[in-house]
C-alpha cells in the first residue's frame, strides 16, 4: 500500500544516453576564445598612503557604475577587506547625499 505519489514509476535516468556528451556531441563543451588578462592588484594594497574615506566623492565614484550600482570586487580588482571598506564608505557616502543612490534621469519627452 502507498500513498499514490508516483508509485509504479522509476525516476532513473538512461546513463548510457548522456554520458560524457556535451553540446557540441563530441564529448565535451565548445570553448570560446577568451583573452587571459592578469589579475587585478588591489590599488589601496598597492599604495597604502590612500585611504577609503566617504567624503572623498571623486575616489569612490570610480567604484560606482553608470547606474549607480557599486562595482563587484572581481571587475574593480579590490581585495576582500578593501572592497568592504569600499562599501561602507559609498553607503555613507548616499546616506549623507554625497553620492547619488541612482544614475542621474532624464526628463521623458
Amino acid at each position: 500500500m502507498g500513498y499514490g505519489f508516483g508509485e509504479g514509476r522509476s525516476f532513473s535516468r538512461d546513463k548510457d544516453k548522456d554520458k560524457g556528451k556535451g553540446r557540441n556531441g563530441k564529448g565535451g563543451f565548445k570553448k570560446k576564445g577568451r583573452m587571459i588578462s592578469r589579475p587585478r592588484v588591489c590599488r589601496f594594497c598597492a599604495d597604502r598612503k590612500l585611504t577609503i574615506d566617504y567624503k572623498d566623492v571623486r575616489l569612490l565614484s570610480s567604484f560606482i557604475s553608470e547606474r549607480g550600482k557599486i562595482v563587484a570586487r572581481r571587475i574593480s580588482g579590490n581585495c576582500a577587506v578593501h572592497q568592504r571598506c569600499v562599501t561602507e564608505a559609498i553607503k555613507r557616502g548616499r546616506i549623507l547625499a554625497l553620492i547619488p543612490f541612482t544614475a542621474t534621469q532624464t526628463p521623458m519627452a
